[in-house]
Formats: C-alpha cells, structure tokens, sequence
C-alpha cells in the first residue's frame, strides 16, 4: 500500500503580515486624500458659482429698474466717496414698486440707494438697497429701510457715461437727464479680480 506524504501547511508569517497592512495602509490613504481633494474643489466650485449667481441677479434687477427710469425728472443722481481710500460710491434713484424695492406691493414714490453698509460688530460691509419713502422729509432715519444684497463686499466704484463729452465720469448731478451707461465695479474677498459690469440706461432697439 502506498500512503502519500503529508505536506505541511506553512502560515503567514509576522513580516508579511505588517507588509500587507502597509500597502492597504498606504492604499486607504491616498484614496482618502483623493476623495477630501475632489469634495474639497466640488466645495470651492459650488461657493463660486453661487458667488456669481448673486451678481448676475444684481445685474438684472439694477438692468431692469434702471432701464425704466424716467428722463428729465432727477429721478437718477449719484455720487463719488471714498472710505480709507476705498471706493465707497452711491447711487440714488426714484422707483415705485417694483425691483428697487424688492416688492411690488408698495405704494407710493421711494428714494432707493445702492450702497455698502456695514455690518454690526465687524469690519466688513455688506452691498445693498437703502430705501426710504419719498413723502418723508424728516432728518431722522426711523423710516429708511435696508435690503441686503450681497455680503462681505470690500469697494464699490460707479461711473457715469456722458455722452455729451464722450468720457466717463465720477458722478452725476444732472437731474434733467439721465447717462447713457452706468458703470458698476465691485471689489470681491473671494477673487483678484473685481466684478464689472456696465449697465446701458436705454433699451436697445430691436
């Protein structure tokens, strides 16, 4: 009778055990930075895109309350200032209800501004509507009402295209009429480059 031989059956042994928990380690690892990485450039790109979105809805409500104005009544005026040698500049319009005032249910004449206002306990300043009724002439600001728009916004910078010299200037005082363009330059925290836009005062024929 022939019996086969019993082979032995040899485990792992220490070093290769600590061998294989490195690599899967190591493995675990980098899919974990990839993984933060990619969360991490979604994050920036979903913050950025919803930056962008609330200046181009600026851009639209100041298009079409802008482009509705009356010309000949004063009712656009603006102003040049500056805050520690930032560019702090004011516009002031007339509207009723509508875009500038963020509700359509208003009645009566108001005087809405876009400023930068700051914000409580802290440094930064916020872009907004400052409005108050057109009827109240009294010193004090216990009717004037403030609609944020953005926050965190460091300059403001508008200018005014006159056509009547061709150039651009700093502000405008004419109540008889109104620009041909406004210019809106917006400091951003979040990039080197400020947010532009020019704003035409008259629709463009079709």
């Amino acid at each position: 009778m022939f019996i086969a031989p019993v082979r032995s059956r040899r485990g792992f042994t220490l070093l290769e055990i600590i061998i294989a928990v490195a690599i899967l380690a190591t493995m675990a690892m980098s899919i974990y930075r990839f993984v933060q990485s990619n969360l991490s450039a979604i994050s920036a790109s979903s913050n950025a895109i919803a930056a962008d979105a609330r200046y181009d809805g600026l851009l639209e409500v100041l298009t079409t309350q802008w482009q509705s104005l009356p010309s000949g009544k004063g009712a656009l005026l603006g102003d040049s200032f500056k805050l520690s040698d930032r560019p702090r500049d004011e516009i002031t319009w007339v509207c009723g209800g509508g875009p500038g005032l963020m509700t359509r249910y208003a009645s009566g004449e108001f005087i809405v501004s876009l400023r930068l206002q700051s914000e409580k306990d802290s440094s930064r300043y916020d872009l907004g509507f400052l409005r108050r009724p057109k009827s109240d002439t009294s010193v004090s600001d216990v009717r004037e009402t403030w609609i944020p728009l953005i926050e965190n916004v460091t300059s403001l910078q508008i200018r005014y295209f006159d056509p009547r010299i061709n150039t651009w200037v700093e502000r405008w005082t004419d109540s008889g009429t109104l620009p041909r363009l406004v210019k809106l330059t917006i400091g951003r925290p979040d990039s080197s480059v400020p947010w532009e836009a020019v704003i035409p005062l008259s629709r463009t024929p079709l």
